[in-house]
């Protein structure tokens, strides 16, 4: 993919997916209700009140239904009484992120022909939380067994959904990421800013910037406090499908209400570079710059690249330069060292500007570097000096050898 210089230098937001919290696997798990009934009614006949006390303390609280608007109807499905102790233990495991204990346990429940849909649901995702971060394809194999086996109540079912959206946008499967989030989100019937969001930012990745428009922008244009990544988005959206105008006029805004967010205003001087208002976008680096905010090789190098094109700027391009120099965030590399010999030069300071040269040209690739500095020792009547940088032109290739021939033969 080819991003612009928006992409590439304005857009903070690297894909963030925050994993969910499962909300099922700390639990002591309870038998199926359709088993063993006179066992446990023999039981209780005989224990009485004390039976009675005991369930009610034990029993779970019901959670809040997290997807209200969901048409799928809950299992109503619990733990078969026979493998209680395996699942409790791969709770156990799951609790203390010890895959090497509870995986072996997640698999041979899913192997027990005696397991229901409840049971394998639960194991295939405790195992897939189990991996989250450390193997994330293995991860998303057991999610989708746990989704589709069918037997997880909703929050855990939709939840286990949005996580397989997730961990495929994080290893920048952006196409089954964004398949994924749409059966979730259709399935769920979730409503929530966050999910469309990361749609948002997926069909960004997908390069398909219209659609990411259409996404993101009621989730900034409906007020209240606003996830700033949205809105880097929505620009940087708005700067690849060529409308650096709203860009421009987003960043402005993003920047506006978060002046001391650092990359807000680093996003507003790069946009003002989008839209070649040059004024505007060295006054927001020279505001980071008096903060002591410029800290990136890129924003030094933005800067500099301003004044040099900028008319008669160039004492201010040198200044720019040195102080990245001196903070090691500039580097003495050819680029950096061409640009000042280049605002020395036409700033009429010969000597720095023969010494920023002498220091580029052996790092050029070619012969130009030491042919300029050929040209103004040779200027300068510096005649024997001007003659070997011409040789080490021709030695390391010129487009035509005519002037520094020149130089050579005095002429």
């Amino acid at each position: 993919m080819s991003k612009s210089r928006m992409s590439q230098q304005a857009l903070a937001a690297a894909l963030t997916t925050a994993l969910l919290a499962f909300t099922a696997p700390t639990m002591v798990f309870a038998q199926d209700e359709g088993s063993d009934r006179s066992s446990r009614a023999d039981r209780a006949s005989r224990s009485g009140d004390r039976s009675e006390r005991r369930s009610s303390r034990q029993a779970p609280q019901k959670a809040e239904a997290l997807y209200p608007n969901s048409s799928r109807e809950e299992p109503g499905i619990a733990a078969s009484q026979r493998l209680l102790k395996q699942l409790n233990t791969l709770s156990e495991a799951n609790n203390e992120s010890d895959a090497a204990k509870g995986l072996p346990v997640a698999d041979e429940i899913l192997a027990n022909s005696a397991a229901n849909t409840y049971d394998k649901s639960m194991a295939a995702l405790l195992a897939g939380q189990l991996l989250l971060n450390e193997d994330n394809a293995r991860a998303v194999t057991y999610l989708d067994q746990a989704i589709e086996t069918g037997g997880l109540d909703n929050n855990n079912h939709f939840q286990a959904m949005l996580i397989v959206a997730q961990l495929q946008a994080q290893e920048n499967q952006y196409e089954q990421a964004l398949a994924s989030l749409d059966r979730y989100i259709t399935e769920s019937g979730s409503t929530d800013p966050k999910d469309q969001a990361l749609k948002g930012n997926l069909l960004y990745r997908l390069e398909r910037y219209p659609e990411a428009i259409a996404t993101l922008k009621p989730l900034v244009d409906a007020g209240g406090e606003v996830d700033p990544q949205w809105q880097q988005i929505l620009m940087a959206s708005y700067a690849e499908s060529g409308n650096s105008a709203e860009a421009t006029r987003l960043a402005e805004q993003v920047a506006q209400a978060t002046p001391d967010d650092k990359r807000s205003q680093v996003n507003l001087a790069v946009s003002y570079l989008q839209t070649d208002q040059n004024d505007k976008a060295i006054e927001v680096f020279e505001r980071l710059r008096a903060a002591g905010q410029l800290t990136e090789e890129s924003e030094y190098r933005n800067l500099y690249a301003l004044y040099l094109n900028s008319e008669n700027k160039e004492r201010e391009a040198i200044a720019v330069i040195n102080e990245g120099l001196q903070k090691n965030i500039l580097k003495e590399d050819y680029r950096t060292m061409a640009a000042l010999g280049q605002a020395n030069y036409f700033s009429d300071q010969i000597e720095p500007a023969i010494a920023a040269w002498r220091k580029a040209a052996p790092l050029a690739e070619n012969g130009d570097t030491y042919l300029n500095l050929a040209r103004v020792l040779h200027q300068e009547g510096r005649s024997d000096e001007a003659k070997e940088a011409a040789r080490q032109a021709i030695a390391k290739g010129l487009k035509s050898n005519t002037d520094a021939e020149r130089i050579i033969s005095g002429r």
